[in-house]
């Protein structure tokens, strides 16, 4: 995880997933790695409100299934920003949309380090403010 905290430095990175416990150890895990997250946020709603107000997000980790509403609205909001998904969650990669295909998928449970990981895989280095 060493290489991977510290290369999360300066980065801003977006946390949408509605279980307390996950949540918290993804903000704590990425605060720990010097990235900046926004959020975290548990629904649907919270989440475009931020990706519509946020002037920045380097990139963007979503549950899928936010207390009962698909987060796909989010995943296309974001799209239209350009901003990389990375899909954390407890369903099977069958049940994400063909258009997000190319979008990296973790199944729950899933360590931070791996999602750092994919973050550092999928985004270029961190843009200025």
């Amino acid at each position: 995880m060493a290489d991977a905290a510290r290369s999360l430095t300066g980065r801003h990175v977006l946390v949408v997933e509605d279980d307390y416990f996950i949540m918290d150890e993804l903000r704590q895990s990425f605060e720990r790695s010097g990235a900046t997250v926004l959020g975290p946020v548990g629904s649907v709603e919270d989440a475009l409100a931020l990706v519509e107000r946020a002037p920045r997000i380097d990139a963007a980790v979503l549950d899928i299934n936010l207390h009962g509403e698909m987060a796909f609205p989010v995943a296309d909001a974001l799209r239209a920003r350009a901003i990389p998904i990375i899909f954390a969650t407890g369903y099977g990669a069958a049940t994400i949309p063909e258009r997000f295909a190319d979008a990296p998928h973790c199944e729950k449970p899933v360590e931070p380090e791996m999602i750092a990981r994919l973050i550092l895989g999928q985004a270029g280095a961190p843009t200025a403010a």
